[in-house]
């Protein structure tokens, strides 16, 4: 008896979910609205600057709002997305492209729990319902990204890809091959500074690393080296400076010059935690381009 009066007052008195609003047509308005407005401004030259720009719906920072800014600036219309490392894809750096601007992507994660979670809440949305992104649970690798990708069905050029893995990250983008986004968001270790340092490709790595917490990932150095042999430009970085954006290096260079990597590790965090490296500065790193 007691459940069904509580079943009869949830119908009466829905309790709202704690993403509705993320969602809610006055949520849609004002994100189309930014995305024109940085569309206009961008072809007349007066875009504003891109680390005021960011803002947060889904994403752990502000990196909803950064991302929105470069398709609209850049004009990117291939609305795919691949999140390599997305848990349940919902506090994710590409559920705002899905929920709110129609896009279609694929998430991977290694976690069976998350990647069920997220298939479920996408597939009831009212917003990706009827055609919700692909969900792929696997332990990513550099030796099984590209098989990963491709069995499910992506190819060649997409709008965005999302990277955070938390070891590997630098390997595995070096390894795609079987897709070309027009802008990359990926987590690179600032504690590593200006140093050109990757820690060596661990198939098995899992976070955080037995030996010691801080010793995993590249620096923002190194991965800007390897975004440049494949291609791109760095442009920006979330506030704290650990997810990089990098856009194809022939997308209107004009509208968003490339930065130096040193503009994105000035924010006083990342001052402080560079002596988290101090215990393992003398360890074992690669510098894989010279």
């Amino acid at each position: 008896m007691i459940s069904l009066l509580k079943r009869g007052f949830r119908r009466l008195f829905p309790v709202p979910s704690p993403y509705q609003e993320k969602t809610s047509p006055a949520t849609k308005i004002s994100l189309v609205n930014f995305y024109n407005d940085i569309r206009a401004k961008a072809k007349n030259g007066q875009l504003p600057p891109l680390n005021n720009s960011g803002f947060r719906i889904f994403s752990q920072f502000e990196e909803d709002g950064l991302l929105l800014f470069l398709i609209a600036a850049l004009e990117v219309e291939n609305k795919t997305f691949i999140d390599i490392g997305s848990a349940d894809g919902i506090s994710s750096n590409c559920a705002n492209l899905a929920f709110n601007f129609g896009w279609h992507g694929l998430f991977v994660d290694g976690s069976e729990k998350a990647i069920e979670a997220g298939r479920r809440f996408y597939e009831k949305h009212p917003d990706t319902t009827h055609y919700p992104p692909v969900f792929v649970c696997d332990f990513v690798k550099r030796e099984n990204i590209n098989k990963i990708i491709s069995g499910a069905g992506f190819h060649g050029p997409i709008g965005v890809m999302s990277i955070d893995i938390d070891g590997n990250d630098y390997w595995v983008w070096d390894a795609i091959e079987t897709v070309e986004p027009a802008i990359v968001i990926i987590e690179t270790h600032i504690e590593f500074g200006m140093k050109d340092r990757v820690v060596s490709y661990d198939p098995n790595y899992y976070y955080p690393n037995p030996k010691h917490p801080e010793y995993f990932g590249a620096s923002a150095v190194s991965m800007n080296k390897l975004a440049k042999k494949k291609g791109y430009r760095l442009v920006g970085a979330n506030h704290y400076g650990f997810n990089l954006l990098f856009v194809k290096s022939n997308l209107f260079p004009d509208r968003l010059p490339e930065i130096d990597v040193a503009q994105i590790l000035n924010h006083p965090r990342n001052r402080e935690r560079l002596k988290l490296i101090d215990p393992i500065d003398t360890w074992e790193f690669e510098s894989p381009i010279k």
